[in-house]
Parts: structure tokens; sequence; C-alpha cells
């Protein structure tokens, strides 16, 4: 199957599919093809943009989940040396720090949902960390 942009003579355009390029000639020749527009049928192809495939953009590939858990391991190593874990006391003492002029010691825990917006809307930054803390079995 092929399909043609059409052109009648009396300039309407319009598509159409047909068998094979030499079924459109055969069927143009015995003037079989009419305009759908008025129904002449004296029709030419019309000149047709070919339908180019671009590929696809190519992107980097996502990261493996080895490379992932890696990466948040490394920043898990990182919190744990240079922050302090304060645990669920997260939010009280993150206001502590905002309030003090001493300057802000780096420190992690545990807040709610409803405890991290508060701290949020008073001008607090916090982050969500990819990690839970680690518990201890006894």
């Amino acid at each position: 199957m092929i399909k043609y942009a059409l052109r009648c003579r009396q300039g309407h355009d319009f598509e159409s599919w047909f068998k094979s390029a030499d079924a459109f000639d055969t069927l143009a020749a015995q003037r079989m093809v009419s305009c759908v527009v008025c129904g002449d049928t004296d029709v030419r192809k019309a000149l047709m943009a070919p339908k180019v495939r671009v590929p696809a953009e190519v992107t980097p590939s996502d990261p493996s989940p080895s490379e992932v858990e890696a990466k948040i391991a490394a920043l898990r190593a990182k919190v744990e040396a240079e922050a302090t874990y304060v645990g669920g006391r997260f939010a009280e003492e993150a206001r502590a720090i905002a309030a003090s002029d001493d300057p802000a010691k780096p420190i992690w825990g545990e807040a709610n949902a409803q405890e991290a917006k508060a701290l949020l809307e008073d001008g607090i930054p916090v982050a969500p960390l990819p990690f839970a803390p680690k518990r201890k079995m006894n």
C-alpha cells in the first residue's frame, strides 16, 4: 500500500491510498480517481514531504541500582561522620540552631511531614535524606 497526496485540476488537495504506484497510474489514466471535494477526474500526484524517521534523542542511561546504592551509601557515611544524629528531636533542635547566633552545626534526625513543613514555612532549611537511621537491634 502507498499513500499519495493528490490535487485535482480545480486545486483541491486530498490524500488516498493505492495498492501500488502502478495501481495509481492505471486508475488515474482511466480517470477512475476523482477529487473528494468536486469529483473532478483530472487528478495528479501533488508534491509530498517524505516522512523521515528521526532517531530518538540519545540520553545517558539511568544509573544502575548498584551505582545509586553506592552513592546513597557514600552520602550516609558523610552525614554520619559530619553531622550529629538528634533522633526524634530534629524539629526542636533545628529551631534552636536557627534561633541561635552560633554558626549552624549540622544535625540529622527524624521529623514527620507536618514538622518538616512547619520548619520550611518558618524559613528553616531542611531536606529529606534518602535513607533511614540505622536501628539498633536489642
